[in-house]
């Protein structure tokens, strides 16, 4: 009886210290002994710590790495980001939609713009725009959409866009797959005008006057018009049947 009071007191007594850690009508254990808040930000402190000792490490990376995390902790926000094409240096300030492997993809209301890693000297938050945490980024996972995740992994992942750059860092030229059919202006030290007719691995092939090929780590640049691209991509994309149904591929 004694020990079972014991236990109960403690209880009560953990209850009393750490009110916070209370899920529904159970505890969690507390991840340290510090408070939330202290904890939150020494987690942050390590990983930056970590990512600048493995950037250290791997000099050739750090630049990739660095801007990775930052334009992920950019996510849908404003970022202002200086670019190189040759001698020419390239001002834009958009809203980061895509953060692939190797590139960023920014939006403005006419435009998207894709601009390699390789190609960026500086980026950084718009002068008189509060740097709000990227909290928000995160996608609400409803039981449906758990479920379709544990059961279906692939096709769900595939069919949603949100949902591949929640998961998937892109490489340049598997995102440029989706967009073949769509026109480019493309600087790869010289600007060149043309429609994306096939994309490989290192290289892509647009097509305006005559054929023409791009090494994509020559790519310094490009950008296309949002609303003239949707309806390019609405009738570049074949039907496809599916479930009995034809419909169009997006």
């Amino acid at each position: 009886m004694e020990r079972i009071k014991d236990n109960l007191n403690n209880n009560e007594k953990y209850e009393n210290q750490h009110p916070e850690l209370k899920k529904e009508d159970r505890f969690t254990s507390p991840a340290s002994s510090l408070p939330l808040y202290e904890l939150k930000m020494l987690q942050e402190y390590i990983h930056g710590e970590n990512l600048q000792n493995l950037g250290s490490h791997l000099p050739h990376y750090k630049k990739q790495m660095m801007l990775l995390k930052f334009f992920k902790y950019k996510k849908n926000q404003l970022v202002e980001v200086f670019s190189r094409n040759g001698d020419e240096v390239i001002q834009t300030v958009g809203k980061v939609n895509i953060v692939g492997r190797n590139f960023v993809m920014l939006k403005t209301l006419f435009t998207r713009i894709w601009i390699p890693y390789h190609a960026i000297h500086s980026a950084k938050t718009p002068f008189g725009i509060p740097d709000l945490p990227g909290g928000h980024q995160h996608v609400i996972y409803d039981e449906e959409l758990r479920r379709k995740l544990l059961t279906n992994f692939g096709d769900t992942v595939s069919s949603k866009e949100i949902l591949k750059q929640q998961f998937f860092e892109e490489s340049l030229d598997t995102n440029l797959k989706t967009w073949q059919g769509t026109r480019f202006a493309i600087y790869a030290d010289k600007l060149m005008k043309g429609k994306v007719v096939k994309v490989l691995s290192e290289k892509i092939y647009i097509k305006s006057k005559k054929k023409q090929e791009i090494s994509i780590n020559k790519i310094n640049y490009m950008k296309q018009g949002r609303f003239i691209s949707f309806f390019q991509r609405l009738f570049s994309n074949p039907l496809k049947k599916k479930n009995g149904k034809m419909v169009r591929d997006y």
